[in-house]
């Protein structure tokens, strides 16, 4: 009995830091707040979305898939960091118009950014998790 219930413990306690680290991706700060890392988790937040709603405001572009130029490549993977928000974008079609304004570089590095942080904070929320680092 005591190593079915030491066994189902490790299960869960196996599968709790990638349910962590896929809720940080999909939604900016919901990784620490997961771990009840409440005000980390709202700056977090915060601070995600204020810039790719910033990036938006800022007519930047949002990258497809595609197998074109390397830069191309790296942008769509710092894109697709933003999790949901990066899929609502293409879902309704932000960010596909053509650029014509020179803030739109701007925008596009805005949301670049904001997906690499993004991944940098679901990966320290999965590092929390899982106690490879104190908080």
């Amino acid at each position: 009995m005591a190593t079915n219930v030491s066994a189902q413990t490790r299960t869960q306690s196996s599968s709790f830091p990638v349910m962590v680290l896929i809720a940080g991706w999909l939604v900016p700060g919901a990784g620490h707040l997961m771990l009840r890392k409440w005000i980390r988790g709202s700056l977090l937040m915060l601070s995600v979305v204020a810039m790719f709603c910033i990036g938006l405001a800022l007519k930047g572009k949002i990258y497809s898939p595609n197998t074109g130029d390397l830069l191309d490549i790296l942008n769509f993977a710092g894109d697709l960091g933003n999790g949901l928000l990066y899929i609502l974008a293409r879902i309704f079609d932000l960010g596909q118009a053509t650029v014509q304004v020179a803030t739109a570089d701007y925008g596009t590095k805005f949301m670049v950014v904001a997906g690499l942080l993004n991944i940098i904070s679901a990966v320290d929320a999965h590092s929390l998790a899982t106690g490879r680092k104190r908080s």
